[in-house]
């Protein structure tokens, strides 16, 4: 089922856990959005994005495989680009000055992920 609002986004995900990584595929599919591309490392993101082909929004682990994903999210930031965060600590595991994006605490939901994306994204519903 798609959802108005999200169908047709392109989104990055950058998650080095393979198994969370297929779920989010999975249930951004559900959603209608398109899979912009899966990143499980920061210089993968970065490289993704370092072309004209940009995704509408992203999803971020703050932890890529030992380290931050920072980087990722600064270009982002640099290029327009809304994003959501996820971490096991919650708004709490946010790095000073990035607090005001939305997170998820993991585990998360496809209402969760659903929901997070609509505020990132500006959506809203009727």
């Amino acid at each position: 089922m798609s959802i108005p609002g999200l169908a047709g986004r392109r989104i990055l995900i950058v998650e080095d856990e393979s198994l969370v990584a297929m779920l989010l595929e999975t249930m951004l599919e559900d959603m209608g959005c398109v899979l912009f591309g899966t990143a499980s490392r920061v210089p993968e993101a970065v490289e993704m994005l370092s072309g004209d082909d940009l995704p509408d929004a992203a999803l971020l682990d703050v932890n890529v495989a030992g380290q931050t994903v920072y980087p990722v999210a600064e270009l982002l930031k640099a290029k327009g680009i809304p994003m959501v965060f996820s971490t096991g600590y919650g708004q709490g595991g946010l790095a000073e000055g990035w607090e005001t994006h939305p997170s998820l605490q993991k585990p998360y939901t496809e209402p969760m992920i659903q929901q997070a994306l609509m505020q990132a994204l500006g959506v809203t519903t009727a």
